[in-house]
């Protein structure tokens, strides 16, 4: 590795009590406690990418012209650490993340960090942090983010920029033992339009379908499925994860990337391990109309989630003002979550090199 790109570590003094360190990672408040240190690289128009280091986790100083708090400019990811039987610790597919956050960082009009720099500071969060990678069901959560910190208030890509990476313990997403998923399909709102900023993995994005989320919420839902923004028929994705359709015949149809889609990982990972399966997988338009009549005539058999927090889960009920889309389910879901987690804990051979040991 480059030197510039060589982390410097500043040890945290005061860590979190072990005894304390072990219930969080044994019993994990999803996203609401942080390991003790964290990896901040900064960018600036004259340096160029400098200063990476692991430093104790600790709060920015931001001022406030800052461009971010005005304009937006931020982009994140989300990925996981591993703990396998043998007790050691992997990531999964971190290039593709890298590679990911590099495509939202060109459209938001924000410097790409190499994809050695961004794997770089992930593994050595994880390293210096690994005593809080869970077992079993629980992982370490991932956040590598980038905001622009550049005090001015005009409006031009910002000059300066902090990439950085927190991590968090978390087990099951939706809770422990959580059943199928009810959706709400939103007739009111949309995620993203051709041309906007649907494919990247930004913070508005997120923040636009917060609304959406309360309104699924107000309807007794788990999570929201959005509508295309031209035609407000054919299915996109959910508020945080892809979605899949599984047909009677042993098919699979799956929303089209296209630039208004997020191109999940864990998407891009099912696919590839149903087309190992000899199952074949259709990237689609599929309107919310063949979804009722598909699930009417018995066609359409089982409806699934699949993204990094989640990984896979089953829906039962797509709910709209028309009424609801019960599908009647199957093993497929289960099967798929089994096998990706056994790949991504060392318990199954990695065919596609996907997996990135770390410690």
């Amino acid at each position: 590795m480059a030197d510039q790109f060589k982390f410097t570590v500043e040890t945290n003094p005061n860590p979190i009590a072990a005894a304390e360190r072990r219930g969080f990672v044994a019993n994990p408040p999803f996203g609401r406690v942080t390991t003790d240190h964290m990896a901040v690289v900064r960018w600036t128009k004259e340096r160029g990418w400098h200063e990476p280091r692991i430093t104790p986790y600790r709060a920015f100083t931001l001022d406030p012209c800052a461009a971010v708090l005005h304009y937006g400019q931020a982009i994140f990811e989300g990925m996981k650490a591993y703990q396998t039987s043998t007790g050691a610790v992997n990531l999964f597919r971190p290039e593709a993340n890298a590679r990911r956050f590099a495509a939202s960082a060109r459209r938001l009009a924000m410097p790409e960090a190499p994809i050695e720099l961004f794997v770089e500071a992930v593994t050595q969060l994880v390293r210096i942090d690994a005593d809080w990678v869970g077992t079993g069901e629980t992982s370490l959560y991932l956040r590598p983010f980038m905001f622009a910190d550049d005090a001015f208030l005009g409006i031009r890509p910002a000059l300066t920029h902090v990439f950085a990476v927190i991590a968090s313990p978390i087990g099951d997403y939706f809770g422990k033992g959580a059943g199928p998923l009810s959706i709400w399909v939103t007739s009111d709102y949309t995620r993203a339009a051709p041309g906007g900023t649907g494919a990247a993995k930004c913070g508005g994005n997120y923040a636009a379908g917060l609304s959406a989320q309360q309104e699924a919420a107000l309807h007794h839902c788990d999570q929201v499925l959005f509508l295309d923004a031209v035609h407000r028929r054919y299915v996109e994705e959910l508020g945080g994860m892809n979605i899949f359709f599984g047909m009677a015949d042993g098919s699979l149809i799956t929303p089209p990337l296209g630039g208004t889609i997020l191109a999940g990982i864990t998407r891009d990972s099912i696919i590839q391990l149903c087309r190992d399966r000899g199952l074949v997988v259709h990237e689609r338009p599929y309107t919310l109309k063949e979804i009722r009549d598909d699930a009417q005539s018995g066609s359409l058999r089982e409806i699934f989630a699949c993204g990094t927090a989640a990984v896979v889960q089953s829906i039962g009920v797509l709910k709209d003002d028309a009424g609801e889309i019960r599908v009647p389910g199957g093993d497929l879901a289960t099967s798929l979550r089994r096998e990706l987690t056994s790949i991504q804990k060392g318990d199954t051979a990695d065919k596609h090199g996907w997996v990135y040991r770390v410690v």
